[in-house]
């Protein structure tokens, strides 16, 4: 039975997958519809643009971006020099940390796995019209075999055996098993012996 269900599971997960992807589809022409609204305001913003405007702005900010950089790179290199081995063990936390991460990504990937294999699940019942099924819980009584002779045997056979089923808790009759005559059967047989 695992190996039906380790089939069924991605087939359910491609199914909702695939559900998913519709519902998403569904909202793909509202946002055509927003972003052609929008889109003369913005073309008519970028024909009015002047190049050298925009040239000089990005002139600015990339020898901005380079002095940071060579700011954080001398820092680097400072604090490098300084604290090498504060550096390893900070190596080692982080990696640590990541493999935590790493491990926490992973539960909660194999969960969303499983939420979107029971969306599959039943977005295929409802594709093949079935309606789920409500769970329900089967009680069965087991009780020992009993050790009664062959003359005692027609009259337990007689007893009429309570139904099992899915009756209420409250309801459902509890069962003991019947005493156990062994040391009688022993005494009787010590006195057969001792003949």
């Amino acid at each position: 039975m695992a190996i039906i269900d380790e089939l069924r599971t991605p087939l359910y997960f491609a199914a909702g997958t695939a559900d998913l992807a519709v519902r998403q589809a569904r909202k793909v022409p509202g946002l055509i519809e927003h972003l052609a609204a929008e889109a003369p305001g913005r073309i008519e913003a970028v024909r009015n643009t002047d190049p050298k405007a925009v040239q000089e702005k990005v002139t600015v900010r990339a020898k901005e971006a380079q002095a940071v950089v060579q700011a954080k790179v001398a820092e680097v290199v400072e604090v490098l020099d300084t604290d090498l081995k504060k550096l390893g063990e900070t190596a080692q936390d982080l990696a640590l940390r990541g493999v935590g991460v790493a491990a926490e990504y992973a539960v909660k990937a194999r969960e969303k796995y499983e939420e979107v294999a029971a969306l599959g699940e039943e977005t295929v019942r409802a594709w093949r019209g079935e309606t789920p099924a409500p769970a329900t819980e089967i009680t069965v009584v087991v009780e020992p075999e009993s050790e009664k002779g062959p003359e005692e045997a027609p009259a337990a056979a007689a007893e009429p055996e309570p139904a099992v089923g899915p009756e209420p808790a409250a309801k459902a009759p509890v069962r003991k098993p019947a005493a156990r005559k062994a040391p009688a059967k022993k005494a009787a047989a010590e006195a057969d012996e001792s003949e």
